[in-house]
């Protein structure tokens, strides 16, 4: 139990349903769904259209998903890509050709074929029980009334307007007379009401065909993008296999590649290594290790993982437990290893995370993202549609594991979690963030089945990464002064971070009581909540 005279949250406990967001009108919405007889997939679906709306920093109908879904009768979750691919014509060659080397964030050329859309009503069609225009209901009414500013949001809006105000459309939807909106605010969208309109009425033809595309298509067009109706036609969302690792007696599902899954599972199978004889997870001692086995990690992410229909990931390989102990092996206890070849992939921040389960006990664990925040900075004038920059995933390379070529998906960053308990869904989780999502993954599960913390405590604990694009280590400023030095005698380039670390939502499903347990990080606006 949480010492109740310091600030801070408590688990949220429901015995029917539940569902934790990053937004509290996104949770809401999906307690709405709930309610009227919806499962946990429509209600999952009505609160990301709700953050697309209330969180624009970090999601978008113009983004992209990725899902496991966990019936209650199922002893493997089912597992949903929809994250987009690059226009068929676009490739390395073409961008050299153009004399570009680099994509950057706010071209079009980062924008890769929106996906997001496909896979939700994808879920809704064949695992909901709701239509999708009483899911979008809730979204709509924010689009055209106008929905106030929450804190972090303002944060994010505040952060972002120079590249807003790179978009005449952008600054024209999120700036007010070209200033960032600020906590409190009311802000509409009623171009973006339109769109989801459309989509409630027509269904995946309302974003794909008609206006809606021909809106986003003409924009990307004009910018110089190679983005055509038959990209469009072909944005479909794939079923995969997911993949597990088994730790402390749990099994922990992912996504498979192109998502970064098996960085987070391989992260989990080093971590069956590690010393818990400390008290507290916060120690340098764990801190080093688990920021070396972040390296290690990443290194592998960077050299292999990619879009698996373009080549061989090794992901057997990578998940056998004999790889981890060898990893594990070659961490120095005493000292920071500052050798590793550094990545050849850029950087990202952003997505949200949905967390449901419903009293059938189907369980959704639901991430959407337009990847940095605000995604491209590009919106389309009539739609409202703002576009996400997966592509800057890629790297202009030949040869390179993500290279661009025609219709193939980028290293994505974002992965839904679900933990098993002999064949039984003991927990739906995420954690937002970009690069450090599998990272985060691994420090969250390991807080709770390690150090016995409860699912809020093992959000609210201070984090730290490893950054994989430069030799140094971010430490949030909830870590003592006296670790940041003990990290820095080790041999560490450490720094205090300037922004919080990733954010996370999960419920626990008791399985002697059967009653819902909710967290939600205390990092974003968002809450817990179920009846």
């Amino acid at each position: 139990m949480r010492d109740l005279q310091l600030p801070g949250r408590s688990p949220v406990h429901a015995p029917r349903a539940m569902a934790s967001t990053s937004h509290p009108l996104a949770t809401s919405a999906a307690l709405d769904i709930l309610r009227r007889g919806g499962n946990a997939v429509d209600a999952a679906i009505a609160a990301v259209a709700v953050h697309c709306v209330v969180e624009p920093a970090m999601t978008s109908v113009g983004g992209d998903c990725f899902c496991l879904y966990a019936p209650k009768d199922s002893t493997t979750p089912i597992a949903l890509n929809g994250s987009g691919r690059a226009p068929l014509g676009l490739s390395d060659d073409w961008l050299l050709s153009q004399g570009i080397k680099t994509i950057e964030q706010q071209s079009p050329h980062s924008v890769t074929v929106p996906t997001a859309v496909d896979a939700w009503l994808r879920l809704n069609s064949e695992h909901g029980r709701m239509g999708i225009d009483d899911i979008l209901e809730n979204a709509i009414y924010y689009a055209e009334k106008g929905y106030p500013v929450a804190q972090r949001v303002s944060f994010d809006f505040s952060d972002m307007a120079p590249l807003l105000s790179g978009d005449e459309d952008a600054a024209r939807t999120f700036l007010r007379h070209g200033k960032p909106l600020a906590q409190g605010m009311m802000h509409s969208q009623p171009q973006l009401a339109r769109t989801l309109r459309e989509i409630a009425a027509k269904g995946r033809d309302g974003f794909y065909k008609g206006w809606v595309a021909e809106d986003i298509l003409a924009k990307l067009k004009a910018l110089g993008g190679q983005h055509t109706q038959e990209d469009f036609d072909t944005a479909i969302a794939d079923y995969v296999e997911p993949i597990k690792a088994s730790f402390r007696g749990y099994d922990v599902w992912e996504c498979p590649p192109n998502g970064q899954g098996v960085i987070a599972l391989l992260l989990l199978n080093m971590a069956q290594h590690f010393d818990t004889s400390d008290d507290s997870p916060i120690t340098a001692e764990r801190i080093h290790v688990e920021i070396e086995a972040g390296k290690l990690a990443y290194r592998d992410r960077g050299a292999v993982l990619a879009d698996p229909r373009f080549i061989d990931v090794p992901v057997s390989q990578m998940l056998a437990p004999d790889y981890a102990k060898s990893l594990y092996g070659q961490i120095d206890m005493d000292k920071a290893n500052n050798s590793l070849p550094p990545s050849s992939l850029p950087a990202h921040r952003h997505t949200v995370y949905v967390s449901v389960v419903d009293e059938d006990r189907n369980a959704c664990s639901l991430i959407n993202t337009v990847y940095n925040t605000f995604g491209s900075g590009i919106v389309a004038p009539d739609s409202g549609v703002l576009l996400q920059n997966r592509g800057m995933g890629f790297v202009v390379e030949p040869g390179h594991p993500n290279s661009v070529e025609p219709a193939k998906r980028p290293l994505h960053t974002i992965i839904p979690g679900i933990v098993a308990k002999q064949g039984k869904t003991a927990m739906s989780f995420g954690v937002m963030g970009g690069e450090y999502q599998a990272f985060g993954h691994m420090q969250f599960l390991t807080g709770m089945f390690d150090y016995g913390l409860d699912i809020q405590q093992a959000q609210d604990r201070p984090r730290f990464f490893p950054d994989p694009f430069k030799d140094q280590v971010e430490l949030e400023t909830t870590i003592p002064q006296s670790i940041f030095d003990a990290l820095k005698a080790k041999g560490h380039n450490v720094t205090y971070a300037k922004k919080p670390i990733g954010g996370s939502q999960a419920i626990w499903i008791d399985p002697e009581t059967d009653m819902l347990i909710g967290g939600s990080d205390p990092r974003k606006d968002g809450m817990a909540a179920g009846f």
